[in-house]
């Protein structure tokens, strides 16, 4: 049975969604972060990152969010979660997917995880200040050029879409109006929909 490593708010939901999304076995261990627990030994036996999330598999044990989803699609081929048999198709999934993973996400995290960059608090200050002028940048970005509708990939849904969904829950508390973004604003409100997010947010207090 695969074992999945998450912590609510984070993007561990992404992964969370795509499991749902594949019908899959799997259980959930959940990581304090009021405790440090992603610090802890035990933690760090399973992540030497100290992040979340993390896929514990017959293998061994996946990281980071565009390599675990990709593992899901292949995993559940029947579930047809990316377009496996297309490369050009993969490969442009895999290019959003990182864009999410590399700037998207590090914005966010520019206004809570300040230590990772800088030591002043007036460089954590100013990082934050920042967070909802790049946040709103990037979902330009994914408007005009990105979400093709109805779905990331078009009409196909994959494991972009619930990637796009962690980061369309995480813009108000980063100050941005989902509603500037009408094409994102329909994907939100669609995601929020699916079976696969209710049951995968259920526990997300």
């Amino acid at each position: 049975m695969l074992k999945l490593f998450f912590t609510p708010g984070t993007c561990a939901l992404a992964s969370r969604i795509a499991l749902e999304d594949a019908g899959a076995d799997y259980e959930v261990a959940r990581v304090d972060f009021s405790k440090n627990e992603q610090r802890g030994p035990d933690y760090l036996k399973v992540n030497p990152k100290g992040r979340v999330p993390a896929l514990v598999t017959d293998q061994g044990v996946l990281t980071e969010t565009p390599a675990i989803l990709l593992y899901i699609a292949q995993m559940f081929p029947d579930a047809r979660l990316a377009p496996l048999d297309d490369p050009f198709a993969l490969a442009k999934m895999q290019g959003f997917n990182s864009y999410i993973c590399s700037s998207v996400h590090v914005n966010h995290a520019h206004g809570r995880r300040g230590a990772r960059w800088a030591n002043e608090q007036s460089s954590f200050d100013d990082m934050k200040a920042k967070v909802p002028a790049t946040m709103a940048a990037a979902m330009q970005l994914i408007e005009d050029q990105f979400l093709e509708g109805p779905w990331v990939m078009g009409n196909a849904y994959t494991v972009a879409d619930p990637y796009l969904h962690t980061i369309e829950r995480w813009l108000k508390g980063d100050g941005v109006d989902i509603a500037n973004y009408p094409k994102i604003s329909a994907h939100f409100s669609r995601m929020s929909e699916r079976d696969s997010v209710k049951r995968a947010t259920a526990d997300e207090h």
